[in-house]
């Protein structure tokens, strides 16, 4: 006899996982409130037409009615679980009786009296093959029916069912039994058989029967069936059930873990030669990484029967838990879902799954949400690699690596920045050495006449002998014409820079890029800026140097020292006041023009009208078209030093 027929329940008692449907029903039954009609709906083999013949044979019992029938009784032994029926009690089949016809005749069954029982009880199984036409003609006698008669409707469907009909009964849901309770009812019935079992086996035929009792012991007959010696072996389950090998499974784990494309179609190649079936596998690797999620988010998921596998196969999903991120596991997910998808109906699932697997190997490109979800995770987790540990100290900024990189490059500076004193040849390489000598600001002060050239002889002699420690010109005001070389100058302007912040030697670095955000502003400004260089950082201030004192005030003002703030801001991501001083080491306020006296019969303010004459020449420089081809910068520079005259200083 099959193992689900041998060990049906035969009272409420015994119908394991149902309680919330036979605790009612047994209170009930204690009280005597019958109803005329029940329904029982749920999955297939979870109980329903057990629990059926269990209330018929509650109602019908000598003692009843009673939750628990004596067993002894006529009733009792043809109602049990071996027993051939009784006349009163009538089982119809409505998936091959549902006709008009059918249903006539049972409303005709149901007008007579019980022969030898308390009630006549029909059970319907299969109650939504019932066709409407059927249903129309027991609508009558199941609204009003006599009091000897007892309609129990039994189906997997109960949406199907005529409202008018459903609405006249009690309706008791059954559910799928959930695999810890399913496992211990597997255990008391190896135990009965005397057949012992590897641990193993256990989750494969669980997940075989789907969470219902009769599909389980099902499965579980057909494994002893075929036992050796009263015991079920894991590889011979293995290959009666078709499951895929666990570890078959964990090789492909491990493989997307560790990005093992070799490794990962391996495992595919190792599943189709041990005649696995390719749908069949990428359901089991489905199965897994639902297992891997839920250990993830519930950690004691294995004690509270969530997941069921052996000890030793929880313990490396666990570690595979820990290898693999949620977001990356979440998308796995749906990719081999998807695959599943695909897979229905083809004639090439081999290759389907080897497709499946190559889009879980390639970076998420989709704009779902655990794709993005997976290249934040995966950032994330490289960034926790890369970073050392110094670096990710508390109170460290983040800005500190960067400085030093930029003066770890500060060796090849721009040319803008370290030849301030030859604007003609501003194009020319310089050695790295030449801005190290703080006595040159001094040189470059020095008034000299308009027509006069540069000299080129200046710089070499500068380079012949630099100190052993680089320091940018500038750096400090020197009233004496040679003053010693030391490393002191430049600690003021360091200390005052706010940490974490780039200091004067990474704005030096990137000052060509801050002068092209600028000439993307105001070309006039980048003219202007030419022969500026960087003096300092103090206070959340940048400090310029120009050693024409008319340009140097006029960067310094409002609306020119907003164009360099904004350029600032693009370029460093800082947010910094602009202050321009002369070279010479004096700030614009104390250059003092002479006092200017308007009235009202002498016109314009000469002052203004020159400045205005400045802008046009700036303007003409650089816009001039017709001019031929050579630095629009060096035009400009040329024109404002020959407007200025003896204001022109040589570097």
């Amino acid at each position: 006899m099959a193992l689900y027929r041998k060990y049906r329940p035969a009272t409420f008692a015994e119908v394991v996982g149902q309680e919330h449907v036979t605790e009612p029903l047994s209170t009930a039954l204690s009280a005597g409130r019958i109803n005329h009609a029940y329904l029982f709906s749920g999955p297939r083999g979870c109980g329903k037409t057990s629990s059926a013949r269990i209330l018929a044979r509650s109602l019908n019992c000598e003692q009843g009615p009673t939750p628990t029938p004596c067993g002894v009784c006529d009733s009792c032994i043809g109602l049990g679980p071996n027993g051939g029926g009784t006349f009163d009690v009538v089982e119809l089949d409505a998936a091959s009786h549902g006709g008009v016809d059918d249903t006539r005749d049972l409303r005709d069954r149901a007008s007579f009296a019980p022969a030898q029982s308390r009630y006549r009880i029909f059970i319907v199984d299969e109650a939504h093959m019932v066709t409407n036409a059927g249903f129309n003609a027991l609508l009558k006698i199941v609204e009003e029916p006599p009091e000897h008669v007892i309609f129990v409707f039994a189906t997997t469907e109960p949406e199907k069912v005529l409202p008018t009909i459903r609405s006249r009964t009690h309706h008791y849901p059954f559910r799928l039994l959930a695999p810890k309770t399913m496992r211990g009812l597997v255990e008391r019935i190896l135990a009965s058989e005397d057949v012992e079992v590897d641990d193993a086996v256990f989750p494969l035929v669980i997940r075989a029967g789907g969470g219902s009792p009769r599909d389980t012991l099902s499965v579980l007959d057909q494994l002893l069936a075929g036992a050796d010696g009263n015991r079920v072996h894991y590889q011979r389950a293995l290959a009666l059930l078709g499951a895929t090998d666990v570890a078959l499974i964990d090789d492909a784990i491990d493989a997307l873990a560790a990005d093992d494309a070799a490794a990962l179609f391996g495992a595919i190649e190792s599943v189709v030669d041990a005649g696995h079936d390719p749908r069949r596998f990428a359901t089991d690797l489905l199965e897994r990484f639902r297992d891997l999620i839920v250990l993830q988010a519930v950690p004691d998921a294995a004690s509270r029967g969530v997941v069921d596998a052996p000890g030793d196969v929880l313990e490396r999903m666990r570690d595979q838990a820990a290898r693999v991120g949620p977001a990356t596991l979440a998308r796995y997910a749906e990719v081999v879902h998807a695959g599943l998808g695909e897979m229905r109906g083809t004639t090439a699932p081999r290759l389907l799954l080897e497709v499946t697997c190559a889009r879980l190997l390639l970076p998420s490109a989709s704009d779902t949400e655990s794709a993005l979800l997976q290249r934040v995770e995966r950032i994330e987790t490289r960034l926790d690699i890369s970073i050392p540990a110094d670096e990710a100290a508390p109170g460290r900024a983040p800005q500190t690596s960067a400085k030093q990189y930029v003066r770890k490059n500060q060796a090849t500076p721009p040319v803008e920045r370290v030849k301030p004193a030859e604007p003609v040849k501003a194009a020319e390489p310089v050695k790295p050495a030449e801005p190290v000598k703080p006595a040159e600001p001094v040189k470059a002060a020095e008034p000299v006449k308009a027509a006069e050239p540069v000299k080129p002889a200046e710089p070499v002699k500068r380079v012949e002998s630099p100190p052993p420690e680089p320091a940018p010109p500038l750096s400090r005001p020197a009233p004496d014409p040679a003053p010693p070389p030391t490393p002191e100058p430049e600690a003021a302007p360091v200390a005052a820079a706010i940490p974490g912040e780039p200091d004067a030697a990474a704005v030096r670095s990137m000052w060509s890029t801050v002068r092209e955000k600028v000439r993307g502003r105001n070309r006039v400004i980048d003219v202007m800026l030419a022969e500026a260089i960087v003096r300092a950082v103090e206070d959340g201030t940048l400090v310029l140097a120009h050693q024409s004192a008319p340009l140097a005030k006029r960067l310094s003002e409002q609306h020119n020292a907003d164009v360099i703030r904004e350029a600032l801001k693009d370029a460093l991501g800082v947010n910094w006041r602009v202050r321009c001083e002369i070279g010479a080491g004096e700030p614009v306020s104390e250059v003092k023009s002479a006092p200017r006296t308007r009235e009202p019969d002498r016109g314009p303010d000469p002052v203004d009208a020159q400045r205005a004459e400045e802008d046009s020449m700036i303007a003409e420089a650089v816009h001039d078209e017709s001019a031929p081809r050579r630095d629009p910068e060096e035009a400009a520079l040329e024109l404002l030093q020959s407007e200025l005259g003896a204001r022109r200083i040589d570097g």
